[in-house]
């Protein structure tokens, strides 16, 4: 599969969370309170899956080999990418920080789990849209097929050696039960 692809698909498994972090957010606004387990495995997915598994290969091998075609590591579109990508590490550990309150009830705890939710999925929403539609085509036009095929190498061995074999499948799991959770709660 070609490395861009491997990336398109796992925006579509964060998307699955996203889409369940919505309704958790509603929930816990409505009801005033928070699963604080189901919570803190969703923040465990979006820092284990979205983060060190998606994020890292964009951050240590896209962003890189794209800078050594000409893009500028701290003006061009990586650039914004990354500071993205902190924005996003830093509202999934401040939703982390509330979870314990905002199960107890405690109403600034639930407030700002609510809200730091809420900024984090529009964040990653609209970052998968500039990345799916703009970033990686231009990913696709500046590397060589040959760079292409490294790349490729590169995001197995981050999946199976840096993360792990199978935890990437294991939180594509995990997205697809939480997926289900929620339907059948809906």
């Amino acid at each position: 599969m070609r490395p861009i692809q491997v990336l398109k698909d796992e925006h579509r498994v964060i998307e699955k969370v996203l889409d369940c972090l919505d309704q958790m957010a509603a929930a816990c606004e409505r009801e005033k309170s928070l699963d604080a387990e189901t919570a803190q495995d969703v923040v465990s997915f979006f820092q284990g899956y979205a983060d060190k598994c998606h994020h890292a290969k964009e951050e240590d091998k896209l962003f890189p080999m794209m800078e050594s075609r000409g893009f500028s590591p701290s003006a061009g579109p990586t650039a914004v990418m990354r500071i993205e990508h902190t924005q996003g590490r830093e509202l999934v550990g401040r939703m982390a920080s509330a979870i314990d309150g905002a199960a107890e009830g405690d109403a600034a705890a639930v407030a700002a789990y609510v809200e730091n939710a809420r900024k984090f999925s529009a964040l990653l929403r609209q970052h998968i849209q500039k990345e799916d539609h703009c970033l990686f085509s231009m990913a696709e036009q500046a590397l060589t097929e040959s760079e292409q095929s490294k790349l490729a190498v590169l995001f197995d061995n981050a999946d199976n050696v840096e993360l792990g074999a199978g935890v990437k499948a294991e939180f594509e799991n995990f997205a697809v039960r939480l997926q289900e959770k929620f339907a059948a709660a809906g």
